[in-house]
């Protein structure tokens, strides 16, 4: 059996609602428990961390590229939720074969993250969590509305590292993911918004000629200091995860980026990375607590 998009996966749950869930998929998980779900929640991943308290004593699974299909298997679930881009296509295919629904999401825009909300609440027939989903896309709209007229330049690393030969980069996102279109939507302007990764990885620094990516995902481009610089961002955010940024790296950014407006005015950020990256209704925070990055003040 093929892993299930949204359209069939309410289908294939027309009479009854899932009473087992493994959710490889740490946003997921939060969603379930936050809209009341989390009773069905039999397993989860090594990254589920949210909410505290409700994943305290789940059975893990192992990370997402590494998931256990054993353990999973054991914990007899009747839907397992994956995600494109986390989760292995050899991990989904095994659990597929094993005759386990898969729920395969890959949410690229806050809309496309909304409705995933809203096939979870017709999943489990609530209107209680209808009713909240409905609430957070009013607040979406509320939030686009706010920031029609702010337009600022912003830089978001979500990664880093150096090459052999010591130049310093830095993994970003282009406007094809949902941490763009978040905060898009809140009055950012993402500097590197049509800048495509380049494959081999040395092509990224003209070291190499740049090949066809083919499928290869080119939305997370890894840029240098000069291609930072040469975008001025006006404000410069530092989530804390994946890569786990600190107030102490906003310091070496202000250092390295000194000529840019945002080391200029103080607009150098350390936030909760999850707000940025974590789509459900994590969302819901994002709305609230992202806003001020991008305030004038």
């Amino acid at each position: 059996m093929p892993a299930l998009l949204d359209s069939n996966l309410l289908n294939w749950f027309d009479t009854a609602s899932p009473r087992r869930i493994v959710s490889l998929v740490p946003s997921y998980t939060e969603s379930l428990f936050d809209l009341g779900f989390g009773e069905a929640v039999v397993g989860v991943s090594d990254y589920c961390t949210r909410p505290a308290q409700g994943v305290a004593n789940l059975p893990r699974v192992g990370g997402p590229k590494n998931a256990r299909v054993e353990d999973i298997l054991r914990l007899a679930p009747d839907l397992v939720i994956a995600n494109r881009e986390e989760n292995t296509r050899e991990i989904v295919e095994a659990l597929c074969q094993a005759g386990i629904p898969v729920w395969v999401n890959f949410p690229r825009s806050v809309q496309e993250a909304i409705t995933d909300l809203y096939t979870i609440t017709r999943l489990f027939r609530s209107e209680t969590a209808l009713l909240r989903v409905q609430i957070i896309e009013r607040n979406v709209e509320w939030a686009r509305l706010a920031a029609q007229e702010r337009k600022t330049r912003y830089f978001c690393p979500i990664w880093q590292d150096r090459l052999e030969t010591g130049i310093l980069w830095w993994m970003t996102f282009n406007a094809q993911t949902y941490s763009s279109d978040l905060l898009a939507l809140l009055g950012g302007e993402n500097i590197f918004a049509h800048r495509s990764r380049r494959y081999p990885m040395l092509a990224e620094f003209g070291l190499l000629p740049e090949e066809d990516p083919g499928e290869r995902d080119t939305r997370y481009p890894r840029v240098t200091r000069a291609e930072v610089t040469a975008g001025q961002p006006e404000t410069i955010i530092l989530p804390d995860e994946p890569y786990a940024y600190q107030e102490a790296d906003a310091q070496r950014f202000a250092e390295w980026f000194s000529s840019t407006p945002a080391a200029q005015h103080g607009k150098i950020f350390v936030v909760d990375g999850s707000l940025i990256t974590w789509y459900g209704t994590r969302l819901a925070a994002a709305l609230q607590e992202l806003p001020a990055i991008f305030d004038e003040g």
